[in-house]
């Protein structure tokens, strides 16, 4: 993946998304569980994708989904990446290191009991 943080590499289009990045930043950032807000956020984009995003110091991302500005989260054992409601999908069938990141960043969100949990209930 090749990215670029110079304005001068955006095209048009890109820079519309940052503007639009920077609207929902402005008017509503309470979708945003995980990104820090204190340190070097940035505009970046993906020269492959033409993604534009937002980052910061910590490099965690944040993207439009539709019109809300959300958490885009890399999942550190198989490195799927997507928006919390995309991977949480797939959590009865993640790796145990990726169900513990889940856990980890689900700041009061549910997610999906696993088979072996309910059992363990009873």
């Amino acid at each position: 993946m090749t990215t670029t943080i110079d304005l001068s590499d955006f095209g048009y289009r890109e820079l519309d998304m940052a503007a639009d990045l920077l609207k929902a930043y402005c008017s509503s950032n309470k979708n945003l569980h995980h990104f820090d807000h204190s340190d070097g956020i940035q505009f970046m984009m993906n020269q492959n994708s033409g993604n534009v995003f937002l980052t910061n110091a910590e490099h965690q991302v944040a993207m439009l989904n539709d019109d809300t500005l959300e958490d885009f989260y890399s999942k550190p054992y198989d490195g799927r990446e997507g928006f919390w409601d995309e991977l949480v999908e797939e959590y009865t069938e993640m790796p145990p290191e990726d169900q513990e990141y889940m856990r980890d960043i689900a700041y009061g969100r549910k997610l999906p009991e696993l088979e072996g949990m309910r059992h363990a209930k009873r």
